[in-house]
């Protein structure tokens, strides 16, 4: 019995110790300024944050947890729009709103997280470094915590930075897909021959064989396309602003054989782990390219790879594979819009 009497003095002299260290030594709220730079203009970034939606698709808090569920309201984007998540995996749920937006300037957060009716408040601030980088600044303030909670307050700054870090790169991808795509649409000349260098690529796609029967080979290039849609976005939880077009690969002039070996892949940004044997990745070599963009019926691609190909030879060049870049998804019973590209070398 004596013995109990000792550990409840020693346990409330240590419990004591530890409230005085904190309420003394420990701040009850912390402030703390993060920055970082990104090579992409202030109004290509602003809205990545002014839009919910988009913010989350990005931000390392919501992506890191695949069983997250996100709830979002009008107006969805800019001041007043706001939304709440649960995460029962993790235990934990939260609201953020958007309390003031000056646009491509400045955005004001608050963040409440579980049961606490304090709110976390993180001010951002966008500057434009010049016309193609941008500088932003966070300015966070956390809530203020009881004493026995404020021992938090030791790692709140290096997790919200390591936050910030991930999510960079995420932000990175994202707008790097986004601008990929602008500059490809906005720089389409149809049916015009043109050379361009191409970087690396990785791809995950699949590998097939098939009939080149009129209309066989487009039924099954699109069936194919859904299946590798399907497995990107709903078996790794990929959006759509996460990867580039799809890309199809093949000899330049199998368009004359009876059966036709294609892979076809959506580009990512890094490998990951890939459970299904169905999918694979391939790696596609920077290269110089001969390059005509064509719209119409698929079987009216033929005629454009005829004159890449006629080019080549003119130039005395050799030539590779063939890569089909579908600008818009494949779709059956529709037209296509595809960048033809021949890989060309001496």
């Amino acid at each position: 019995m004596r013995i109990f009497k000792i550990l409840a003095v020693i346990i409330i002299l240590l419990g004591g110790a530890y409230a005085a260290s904190m309420y003394y030594f420990v701040d009850e709220s912390k402030n703390f300024t993060i920055e970082k730079e990104i090579d992409y203009p202030v109004e290509k970034v602003f809205v990545q944050f002014n839009n919910l939606q988009n913010f989350t698709r990005w931000n390392n808090f919501f992506t890191s947890s695949p069983s997250i569920d996100i709830d979002y309201y009008t107006p969805y984007e800019g001041q007043g729009s706001a939304i709440s998540y649960v995460d029962p995996k993790n235990n934990t749920d939260g609201e953020m709103f958007i309390r003031y937006e000056n646009l491509n300037k400045t955005l004001k957060y608050q963040l409440f997280e579980d049961e606490n009716e304090n709110p976390t408040l993180v001010d951002v601030k966008f500057k434009p470094v010049s016309a193609e980088k941008t500088k932003i600044i966070w300015y966070v303030h956390t809530p203020k915590l009881s004493v026995w909670k404020r021992v938090e307050n030791f790692w709140t700054e290096d997790r919200f930075a390591e936050n910030i870090n991930k999510s960079m790169a995420n932000l990175k991808n994202s707008l790097g897909n986004k601008v990929e795509k602008d500059n490809q649409m906005a720089a389409i000349k149809y049916d015009s021959l043109m050379v361009e260098n191409e970087e690396d690529k990785l791809l995950l796609g699949i590998n097939v064989s098939t009939s080149n029967k009129k209309d066989a080979l487009y039924k099954n290039i699109v069936m194919n396309y859904n299946k590798v849609y399907n497995f990107v976005t709903m078996d790794l939880g990929k959006r759509d602003d996460e990867f580039g077009y799809p890309i199809l690969i093949t000899d330049a002039d199998n368009y004359k054989d009876k059966e036709v070996s294609y892979f076809l892949g959506i580009p990512l940004s890094k490998k990951i782990g890939v459970s299904d044997n169905n999918f694979n990745f391939r790696s596609v070599n920077p290269s110089q390219n001969y390059v005509m963009y064509y719209k119409g019926n698929y079987e009216g691609r033929i005629r454009a790879i005829q004159q890449l190909i006629q080019k080549a030879k003119k130039d005395e060049m050799r030539f590779g594979d063939i890569r089909q870049t579908f600008i818009e998804r494949p779709m059956e019973g529709q037209e296509v819009n595809v960048k033809l590209s021949l890989s060309v070398y001496k």
